[in-house]
């Protein structure tokens, strides 16, 4: 019968986070007693304080990515990124490939529209720019702060704009800033749309519950929603909970 490694022996496993997954994925790890290093891309000032060691900031691309593998002999890699932080999840299955290390994304599913919503679905960012009306608009642009240059393309609408950090400047020509951190909730959508008069809503298909409020609230005050597709990615191996992440680590060590 094959000897189970020691907790203190054992390698570590890099969580790829900035997500409430990745923030639960490390409390989990936390609780087995498994080693892990939780590691932030560094795109918010103030994240979360963690049960595991952090590392913040980018690896250098796949070649940084695939020598830090190799270097902290890191057992496997779990990429609980968001849905749309692409390129770090196409940099992680080449890194991994070439370092030799298991991949496992932990990937939580996307929304789907139901009865009373008026989505228009969009490929990516530049069709949802397009799809903003032609005559002046008041718009909830909840896409977070990344891509937000791209909409000053359109300077005739007035953006609603929710953001966890504070921007140094105005990010748009003209729009109004609300810093928030969620889980947020319906009453607090609906009041926050109601409040600003928002006319439309355009919104990435991150899936989750800590953003779908606004989605109900649009719901019921029957507004239109550009939803955003996830970009394509590499194939890869793909769990839908923390629970699967979980459970299959605890099956590769054999407990």
């Amino acid at each position: 019968m094959p000897m189970i490694e020691s907790h203190s022996a054992m390698r570590k496993t890099l969580i790829l986070g900035g997500t409430g997954e990745g923030n639960r994925l490390a409390a989990a790890f936390a609780a087995a007693g498994l080693p892990a290093v939780h590691s932030f891309a560094g795109r918010t000032e103030a994240p979360c304080a963690q049960p595991v060691p952090v590392r913040i900031g980018g690896f250098g691309g796949v070649a940084g990515l695939a020598g830090y593998l190799r270097a902290e002999r890191i057992a496997r890699v779990i990429d609980a990124t968001h849905p749309f932080a692409a390129q770090m999840s196409r940099n992680a299955v080449t890194a991994c490939a070439e370092a030799g290390v298991p991949l496992l994304a932990l990937e939580r599913p996307g929304w789907v529209a139901q009865e009373g919503d008026d989505w228009r679905d969009v490929p990516d960012l530049q069709a949802a720019v397009a799809a903003l009306p032609a005559l002046p608009a008041r718009v909830f642009l909840a896409i977070g702060r990344q891509n937000l240059a791209s909409f000053a393309a359109r300077p005739e609408h007035h953006y609603l704009l929710r953001l966890v950090d504070p921007p140094s400047a105005p990010p748009l020509p003209d729009c109004t800033v609300e810093v928030a951190r969620g889980p947020f909730d319906v009453a607090g959508d609906t009041a926050l749309l109601r409040h600003h008069r928002i006319g439309l809503i355009v919104t990435k298909n991150a899936g989750g519950a800590g953003a779908v409020a606004k989605l109900t609230a649009a719901r019921a005050l029957r507004l239109p929603v550009v939803m955003i597709a996830r970009p394509a990615l590499p194939p890869r191996e793909v769990v839908g909970s923390v629970e699967a992440v979980m459970a299959r680590v605890h099956a590769d060590l054999g407990v």
